[in-house]
């Protein structure tokens, strides 16, 4: 299969003001059709910039995909920018200005002379239609690369991928194989100490291991190519067994699967229901739970815990008056010489506690702490009985 790269288009993406998603639909899509990416870019409304981009993806790549800069005010810049990249000209196409002009007349309104500039694109250029939108898409070949403008609105982004630009590509070039990805979430555990078990796994061509940490959790993604949907998935059920042997429970959950899920899917197989009591974590520890009006009874804010004796306290009253089997209890202490979670659990067999030291950025710290406490949470629960 060819290797594509993605590039996203806006000013406004490269200051940040918005959410470039369009990247990760983009990516994912290119996974799944077989299709290697190994670049992203993000560039600037800046012509120049823009067509430099392109040309550096063309030499690199075979597909290069774009997707902004396809409006119709002066800083979209994108079909300027491809057409130079391509060493061609612009083209003016009467049948897309009436395509435009038809498109605004079925919503009551009349297209702009600023909108005619939607109907130049390349010359030679293979024009997809927006169902959706105003903004035609395109695609240029040029000496055996493909280069492929969408929209930037991610709406009509996908619409046109998914009608259009994916069934181009796959009759292109076929699927000679496919890349499927798995994520195992654990929590409570550094990356380092991850990597300590599995770091031999992390030089595997094929399937892949590689780490993304997070505050206080570390996700684990493993990525398999292989002919068909069946042995991908056979790869990653092999590899993510070998995993699961070094890691064991440090791994609560795969893919979707949320640590709170895991809890209260626990919780219920204990038979037991939960009332939780925090300090400095902002109401943030029960919030996971709220709508498990069978699993949780009750949450308490504190101002303030002076130590281990009154947060055992705090939590076994709150479960006498709610007349829960189990207890959680957390306080985050961010002083210049404290900086520390408190941790207890109280449940029918006895009341555990546990202090844990933190090292790390203040303001990742209430993250840090949330995964850290619902992952020891987590363990406890399986201590005390099959969560499985």
């Amino acid at each position: 299969m060819p290797s594509a790269e993605i590039i996203t288009i806006g000013t406004e993406l490269l200051l940040g003001e918005i959410v470039d998603t369009n990247s990760q639909y983009l990516a994912r899509q290119l996974r799944d059709a077989g299709i290697d990416i190994y670049w992203t870019t993000t560039v600037g409304d800046n012509l120049v910039r823009i067509a430099e981009a392109v040309r550096q993806g063309m030499q690199r790549s075979d597909i290069v995909v774009c997707t902004g800069g396809l409006g119709p005010t002066i800083d979209d810049m994108t079909r300027e920018a491809i057409a130079k990249a391509a060493g061609v000209d612009l083209e003016y196409r009467e049948d897309l200005w009436k395509q435009i002009q038809e498109r605004f007349a079925r919503f009551g309104r009349k297209a702009s002379e600023n909108n005619q500039r939607q109907a130049y694109v390349p010359a030679g250029a293979r024009v997809l239609d927006n169902p959706v939108g105003s903004a035609p898409a395109f695609l240029v070949e040029v000496d055996g690369k493909v280069v492929l403008s969408l929209p930037g609105v991610p709406g009509e982004m996908k619409r046109i991928w998914e009608d259009s630009a994916l069934p181009y590509f796959m009759s292109k070039y076929g699927q000679s194989h496919v890349i499927r990805s798995r994520v195992l979430h654990s929590a409570g555990v550094g990356e380092s100490l991850i990597d300590e078990k599995i770091a031999d796994l992390e030089e595997l061509a094929n399937p892949t291991v590689g780490l993304a940490a997070h505050a206080g959790s570390v996700d684990i993604r493993l990525t398999a190519k292989a002919a068909d949907d069946t042995e991908a998935q056979s790869m990653l059920d092999e590899l993510e067994a070998q995993v699961m042997e070094r890691l064991g429970d440090w791994v609560y959950g795969k893919d979707s699967e949320t640590l709170a899920d895991t809890i209260l899917t626990a919780l219920r197989r204990l038979g037991w229901t939960l009332v939780v009591v925090e300090a400095g974590l902002g109401g943030r520890l029960a919030a996971p739970f709220a709508g498990a009006r069978d699993t949780l009874l009750g949450s308490t804010a504190l101002e303030a815990v002076s130590g281990k004796a009154e947060l055992g306290d705090a939590v076994a009253r709150q479960m006498a008056n709610q007349g829960a089997e189990a207890g959680l209890g957390a306080v985050l202490t961010l002083e210049p010489d404290n900086l520390e979670l408190l941790l207890t659990f109280i449940e029918p067999q006895g009341e555990h506690q546990h202090r844990f030291r933190y090292g790390g950025a203040l303001q990742s710290a209430e993250d840090w702490a949330l995964n850290l406490a619902h992952s020891w949470l987590l363990r406890q629960l399986r201590k005390a009985g099959p969560a499985e």
